[in-house]
């Protein structure tokens, strides 16, 4: 490790799926994940633990798995189990504050309706918006200054689920074109704050301390930025070019979209009345779907600047950037929108992209199976901090040197697992709780108050056949079925007492 710990920028975004900036995966412009990729290392099994915000936000966080910090379900809703983050548990943004990074934010948060992110040792710079957070009015302070406000865009080519797509009456709001211009837009908004957090870090003049736009920082410490960008979460609104750049008459439906539900549990075609989107035909999810792609790029066109501006800062060769995002979106795929007790990969399965200059080769790719908040422990260790023994995650670091098997001072875990866990526990819809566990090649999932499911994932990558009751399969579902009970032993899951009985 270098005498001065490097600085950290992580980008987080808010529903985007693993295939965007895959190399294999559909055609959407991600020139600035490519450049990460090819400058860093690519991980082609990145896993979330759970597919729902405030969860997997606070996961990454703490470095525990959703049972082990209580936020099972997304902390705004009227029925969430736990409203805020318990404040005792250890986070490794206040582990890194208390061996003296910098920690700053900005964007969308979601792991408290109370606490923000000054209570876990960052200084927020704004950009939330007030239906998941409610912390500051600063983008819409923002729209106000350029004229634009917020409530009097007239937006266009709108979908909405429900009876009729294009009544805003009724139903959730999918996407649509917003006539505004790209620096109205959210997203750029956030790329300024995080570009104005990078300026204010950098030492250009030698002094050690100063002040830039209200950021107060010491150019003698590291520090470490955490850019959440709102999107491509729906409600998919972008402005041109991004609205028009992917032609929907050109996208072609995923596997997926054959999804019949025959021997899948109920839940899942009861989610298509309950989102709204039973009546929708390929052609108005292709619209939704250009969208959402357009999305992705805006995003990644932000990242660009982001990336710009370390270079002019004069920070790049010392700065860990990495991009992930908390969760998948399923964007039509099994015919589905948002997110839900469906575990496919489409909502489990994360981009994540680490460039780290002098240890990373770049280029390189990582095909171990790794989880979103195996990041908390590897800031941890980029930072030279030990890990708490109650994480349940392990540090990328040695993934990251080219070295997984090499025996590390924090993690007494020499072997590198090679199968990831996840839960699901509900939301609005009410309690559902799942377990998964996914090898290379197959997934089973524990759907508590229906079937199970069992996935050969080389056979049926679109995960369309249910192979819990195939006879040829039944080595497989009790070989998978011993791994998930080891999970919930080692991670001390609270249903680990009765979930085998259920098994056998």
């Amino acid at each position: 490790m270098a005498e001065t710990p490097p600085n950290v920028l992580l980008v987080l975004t808010d529903q985007e799926r693993y295939d965007c900036s895959a190399p294999d995966g559909p055609p959407v412009e991600t020139p600035t994940m490519d450049r990460l990729s090819s400058e860093g290392m690519r991980f082609e099994r990145a896993f979330t633990p759970i597919s729902i915000c405030s969860s997997a936000r606070a996961s990454l966080l703490t470095g525990l798995f959703p049972h082990g910090h209580g936020m099972l379900n997304n902390c705004h809703e009227a029925d969430a189990i736990q409203p805020n983050l318990p404040t005792e548990l250890p986070t490794f943004s206040e582990l890194l504050a208390d061996a003296g990074y910098e920690l700053t934010y900005t964007g969308k948060w979601h792991v408290g309706r109370d606490a923000t992110p000054d209570d876990f040792g960052f200084s927020y710079l704004g950009g939330s918006d007030r239906h998941h957070d409610d912390i500051d009015e600063a983008f819409r302070a923002y729209r106000d200054e350029r004229g634009v406000p917020e409530d009097d865009v007239e937006l266009e080519e709108a979908i909405y689920t429900g009876d009729d797509p294009r009544d805003g009456s009724e139903g959730t709001f999918v996407a649509a074109k917003t006539p505004v211009d790209v620096e109205d837009t959210r997203a750029w908004f956030l790329a300024e704050r995080t570009i104005e957090a990078i300026e204010a870090h950098a030492d250009e003049d030698g002094s050690g301390e100063r002040e830039h736009a209200g950021i107060e920082a010491d150019g003698d410490r590291p520090f470490f930025h955490r850019a959440d960008f709102y999107g491509p979460h729906h409600p998919y609104v972008v402005p041109e070019p991004y609205a028009s750049m992917y032609d929907p008459a050109e996208i072609e439906p995923p596997a997926s979209y054959a999804e019949t539900y025959d021997g899948k549990p109920r839940v899942q075609k009861q989610y298509l009345e309950y989102r709204g989107v039973a009546d929708f035909d390929w052609e108005l999810w292709a619209e939704a779907i250009a969208k959402y792609w357009g999305f992705v790029s805006l995003i990644d066109d932000q990242l660009e600047r982001i990336l710009a501006a370390l270079e002019r800062a004069g920070l790049a060769e010392e700065t860990v950037v990495v991009h992930a995002s908390d969760h998948g979106d399923f964007a039509g795929s099994h015919r589905q929108f948002n997110k839900g007790p469906l575990m496919y990969d489409d909502t489990y399965h994360i981009p994540l992209q680490v460039r780290w200059p002098g240890v990373v080769e770049g280029g390189s790719v990582c095909q171990e199976p790794v989880m979103l908040h195996d990041l908390a422990a590897t800031f941890l260790e980029i930072g030279d901090v030990s890990v708490p023994d109650s994480f349940h995650a392990r540090s990328l670091v040695p993934l990251l040197e080219g070295d997984p098997e090499r025996e590390r001072e924090r993690d007494h875990r020499t072997e590198w697992p090679d199968s990831v866990y996840a839960q699901y526990h509900g939301d609005e819809f009410g309690l559902y709780t799942q377990r998964m566990v996914r090898t290379d090649r197959y997934k089973f999932v524990y759907n508590g108050p229906d079937a199970n499911e069992l996935y050969d994932l080389e056979a049926d990558p679109a995960e369309l056949h249910n192979l819990i009751e195939h006879p040829a399969y039944e080595e497989v579902r009790a070989e998978m079925s011993d791994r998930l009970v080891e999970w919930m032993a080692e991670t001390d899951d609270p249903n680990r007492a009765w979930v085998p009985k259920t098994l056998e």
